[in-house]
């Protein structure tokens, strides 16, 4: 059972990357409250996205995210507090190994790759471009008994100076036989650590919430159907 990452909108643990995969044909729309403390300084308060992701093919995953900006004194201030903006950016995901029973499944992504102020510069220090990642990530399911655990490694590179995700990242997931529509997620994403869980409702809907150091609760929702 896989779900969306609540800050990026795109298949992988909490806050950190993972080789998993969609089955093909996969699209998912969900959207999620974040607390400021995922989500880079410029959002100095809690935020709400929303996202379109698309498998296209067995190794393709694309996705598109929105994230919303209020007022501030300096940025329309007669709305002060208020969501009046987006921050809108894509993601992409490229399988290039698919796990088997010696090898892990391993995965080329980034999210936010192109920044329009500076030129259109990538991975940008700074202006936009605010979600900013590029990483690769393999995950490996090991059975325990009659239980199977995921391990899940990652190293993460951007420029941001104030959304810096650099280094190993990583994470375990579980869900258990006598739950398998829920699931465990511990992690650390190259600078926090967080836990957290999904449950599937109705075949089709995803409940997320993570709690970022431990402390800081995000939650949202996900809406997944397979095409024909």
């Amino acid at each position: 059972m896989l779900s969306a990452q609540l800050t990026y909108g795109t298949t992988g643990l909490l806050h950190t990357p993972s080789a998993d995969m969609q089955e093909d044909k996969t699209v998912m729309i969900g959207g999620n409250f974040l607390n400021q403390e995922i989500t880079p300084s410029v959002f100095a308060y809690d935020t709400y996205n929303y996202f379109l992701n698309v498998t296209i093919f067995p190794f393709l995953e694309i996705g598109y995210t929105c994230t919303l900006f209020k007022a501030t004194d300096t940025f329309v201030p007669w709305k002060k507090g208020k969501f009046v903006n987006q921050d809108r950016y894509f993601s992409f995901r490229l399988r290039a190994l698919e796990e088997s029973k010696y090898f892990p499944a391993v995965v080329f992504g980034t999210s936010d790759p192109f920044t329009e102020t500076g030129g259109g510069q990538v991975a940008s220090e700074s202006g936009n471009g605010y979600f900013s990642r590029f990483y690769l990530a393999a995950s490996k399911y090991i059975p325990v008994g009659s239980e199977k655990i995921g391990i899940h490694a990652s190293y993460l590179y951007n420029r941001r100076k104030d959304y810096k995700l650099n280094g190993v990242a990583g994470g375990l997931s579980y869900a258990p036989s006598i739950l398998p529509d829920l699931n465990v997620i511990a992690e650390y994403d190259s600078k926090d650590i967080a836990i957290g869980a999904t449950y599937l409702l109705f075949k089709h809907v995803f409940m997320q919430a993570e709690l970022q150091r431990c402390r800081y609760f995000s939650g949202g929702l996900t809406y997944k159907i397979h095409l024909k």
